[in-house]
C-alpha cells in the first residue's frame, strides 16, 4: 500500500504488512522470559474461540475436569483477563483469594483442578479497564508467579478473538496444542477460521475443533433441534484438515450445573459427561501426534 498526502510527510511511503513480523514484535521485551518461568507443567492445552458467546469457558472447564477424572493432575489458567469466569464455573466463592508462598501464587483447587484466574485477584464487580499492554502484563504475572504443583496438563482458557493477549500467550508460552471452540452458526464459523489461522501463523498445532451447542435437547421430550444450524463444525474441520473432536449438545442440565458451579463432566455417566470424557480422550490422542514447541533439554556430562 502507498501513502500519499499524509500530514507531516512530504514524500511517498511504501508500506508492507507482514503478520509474522507483527507476531514477533508484538510482545514487549520484558515479557520474553515468561515461557521459561512456567515450571511444574508438562503439557499446555489452549482452548480458544474466534468470538465470544460460543461456550469456550464452559468447554475449557469441563475438559479440565474430564482430564482430571481420567486420572491426570490438571490445572486451569483463566487467561480471559477482561471477563474471567472460571471461579464461578468451579463454584468458588467470589471472595476466594490464592495463598502467597515465597512470592508465588498458590493455585486454588476446585473439584480437583488447580485453578488460577484474575477473578481471584480482583473484585468480581470491578471491570478490568486496561489497555492491551496492561492486560498482557497481568497475564505474564500469573504465568510466571503461579506455583503449579507438577501438572500433567495445564488447560488455558483463552480470551475470545485474536488480540494482544492471544499473541502474548502464543509467543511466550510453550503451548502443546490448541482446541478451537465454535457453534454451528455461520458467524461463529467465520471467526473460528480466524482462530485456526492465528495459531498456524504462530506455529501452535491445532489439535482439532469442538462444535458446542450442536443441538438443543428438549428437557421435556428429549427431542433434538438444530437451532444454530448443523454440520458447520464438521465442514470447517474438513476444510482445515483437523479433527472434529466433539459435538456438544445444549442442554438444560449443562446450564444448571454451570450456574451451580458443578461442571457437568463431574458426572461421567451422564450423556453430556460422556461427551466430555470422549473429548478429553480425543484431545490427548491428538497431543501424542502433535509436534508442538518443547523446551530444550540440557545435560552436563564429564568428558
Amino acid at each position: 500500500m502507498k501513502l500519499r498526502e499524509v500530514a507531516g510527510f512530504s514524500r511517498q511511503l511504501e508500506v508492507q504488512f507482514a503478520f509474522s513480523r507483527v507476531v514477533r514484535e508484538a510482545v514487549p521485551e520484558e515479557l520474553k522470559s515468561a515461557a521459561s518461568k512456567i515450571v511444574g507443567v508438562n503439557q499446555i492445552i489452549a482452548v480458544a474461540s474466534g468470538k465470544g458467546g460460543v461456550g469456550k469457558s464452559t468447554v475449557a472447564t469441563n475438559l479440565a475436569v474430564a482430564l482430571m477424572q481420567a486420572g491426570h493432575k490438571v490445572g486451569l489458567l483463566d487467561a480471559d483477563i477482561y471477563g474471567p469466569s472460571q471461579g464461578a464455573l468451579f463454584g468458588l466463592p467470589s471472595d476466594t483469594r490464592p495463598d502467597v508462598v515465597d512470592n508465588q501464587l498458590v493455585p486454588v483447587v476446585g473439584h480437583g483442578v488447580h485453578c488460577m484466574s484474575m477473578s481471584f485477584l480482583a473484585s468480581s464487580k470491578t471491570p478490568a479497564i486496561w489497555r492491551g499492554p496492561m492486560a498482557s502484563g497481568a497475564l505474564q504475572q500469573m504465568l510466571s508467579q503461579t506455583a503449579w504443583p507438577g501438572l500433567d496438563y495445564l488447560v488455558i482458557d483463552m480470551p475470545p478473538g485474536t488480540g494482544d493477549i492471544q499473541l502474548t500467550l502464543a509467543q511466550q508460552v510453550p503451548v502443546s496444542g490448541a482446541v478451537i471452540v465454535t457453534t454451528p452458526q455461520d458467524i461463529a464459523l467465520l471467526d473460528a477460521r480466524k482462530g485456526i489461522e492465528m495459531f498456524r501463523k504462530v506455529a501452535v498445532p491445532v489439535l482439532g475443533m469442538v462444535e458446542n451447542m450442536s443441538q438443543f435437547i428438549c428437557p421435556s421430550c428429549g427431542e433434538a433441534a438444530d437451532i444454530f444450524g448443523s454440520g458447520g463444525g464438521e465442514r470447517v474441520a474438513a476444510e482445515y484438515a483437523v479433527p472434529l473432536l466433539a459435538q456438544i449438545p445444549l442442554t438444560a442440565e449443562t446450564r444448571a450445573r454451570s450456574d451451580a458451579g458443578e461442571p457437568v463432566a463431574l458426572d461421567s455417566e451422564s450423556a453430556v459427561g460422556r461427551v466430555f470424557a470422549n473429548l478429553a480422550a480425543a484431545t490427548l490422542g491428538q497431543l501424542t501426534q502433535a509436534k508442538g514447541p518443547t523446551a530444550p533439554i540440557i545435560s552436563i556430562v564429564d568428558d
